[in-house]
């Protein structure tokens, strides 16, 4: 079987749904014993036009025809509901293939939005082969839409754990050292977070509940890593405290890979309360993952997918994002508690290694496809 992902978001466009295509195809691409996977994706500008006043998705019909007839394809995995579904909805009419459409979260919550959008959401998904969804929620919200459940299936996220565990996590003692003295975290409690910043990752919370945090943990410090529109918003929230609250509040920017895992090295605790914002949520959280693939416990907000990546009492602590005395809490009680928090790093470690691996999720996906008659 031939098989093509069409997608708009691929590296070096950056995000979740992009590293979890790119793991995808690389992983899959890695076995001698699979077909590769032929990757059609927007970096080039191909696929949507913007110039066009309507409909700025119809060059991808023309990208796809002339995709599946140079590669001989098979099978379409479909990485974008709308618009790309909707190119290989027609598509299929007229050339002998298949699809499959990939689902995250905040693509289905999208093409729910308007009447229109809706109805042909709905069918494109009856139409597709499988429908596969990167956690469980999503796939429980496809269910209302779907005529066979049967077809929907979840393939979570994973990560490539052993370069992690190689390369990643090894040898950041030197750059630890260095992050140490250049931020004067001696003798510190540190909670890092690490994300594109926007509102609905919940970092706007945890500076809310500084002041309180700092009454009760006066060695504790906030550590931000990312960069995203609500960066300003975050950093105007910090300001607005006492000089002893706002100089515990670290704002790191954009971070290389490199730094990201010292960082997860050297925190002690994992913090992102994730909220769903108007139907803004979080798919899955891969980078709870990471963390605790560092031996870090979480610290999750309840919302959206997150209880695939993060489960209550065995590699973190859900909170409800909203509730600050929640989240206070939650950090309070693994500070308070160093053999908690020790236990669920360490369970979660374990969890992802046997549970979480590129190499286990290629598989579960191959079984997908190929059932494909």
């Amino acid at each position: 079987m031939k098989i093509l992902l069409l997608t708009l978001e691929y590296p070096p466009f950056f995000g979740g749904v992009s590293s979890y295509y790119y793991n995808l195809v690389n992983t899959w691409n890695k076995k001698a014993d699979l077909v590769p996977i032929v990757v059609l994706n927007n970096n080039d500008n191909s696929l949507i036009n913007n110039k066009l006043p309507a409909l700025k998705w119809l060059p991808s019909i023309f990208q796809l025809w002339k995709n599946i007839k140079k590669n001989n394809i098979d099978h379409v995995i479909v990485g974008n509901i709308l618009p790309l579904g909707t190119a290989t909805f027609f598509v299929a009419k007229f050339l002998p293939i298949k699809y499959s459409i990939i689902l995250h979260g905040m693509d289905l919550a999208f093409a729910l939005k308007t009447p229109r959008k809706k109805n042909l959401a709905i069918k494109i998904l009856n139409k597709a082969e499988n429908i596969i969804c990167s956690n469980s929620f999503v796939a429980q919200l496809a269910k209302e839409f779907v005529t066979d459940e049967n077809k929907i299936k979840v393939v979570t996220p994973g990560l490539d754990v052993q370069d992690i565990l190689n390369n990643k996590l090894r040898d950041t003692k030197i750059l630890e050292t260095e992050l140490i003295t250049k931020y004067n975290l001696q003798e510190k409690y540190i909670l890092f977070s690490s994300s594109r910043i926007v509102k609905r990752k919940g970092m706007d919370q945890v500076i809310k509940s500084m002041p309180k945090l700092i009454s009760l943990v006066p060695n504790l410090v906030y550590v931000v890593g990312g960069a995203g529109p609500d960066e300003e918003y975050l950093k105007q929230l910090a300001n607005s405290f006492p000089q002893q609250i706002k100089s515990r509040i670290i704002f790191l920017g954009k971070t290389t890979e490199e730094e990201k895992w010292t960082w997860f090295n050297l925190c002690d605790d994992f913090v992102m309360p994730s909220r769903n914002i108007e139907g803004d949520f979080e798919g899955f959280g891969i980078v709870y993952l990471e963390a605790n693939l560092a031996g870090k416990p979480v610290i999750a907000g309840d919302s959206g997918g997150v209880r695939d990546a993060v489960i209550d009492g065995v590699n973190g602590i859900l909170v409800n994002p909203e509730n600050l005395e929640n989240i206070i809490e939650a950090i309070v009680t693994l500070v308070k508690n160093k053999e908690v928090g020790r236990k669920l790093g360490e369970q979660g470690r374990e969890r992802v290694i046997k549970e979480f691996s590129w190499e286990n999720k290629i598989e579960e996906v191959k079984k997908i496809i190929y059932a494909v008659k």
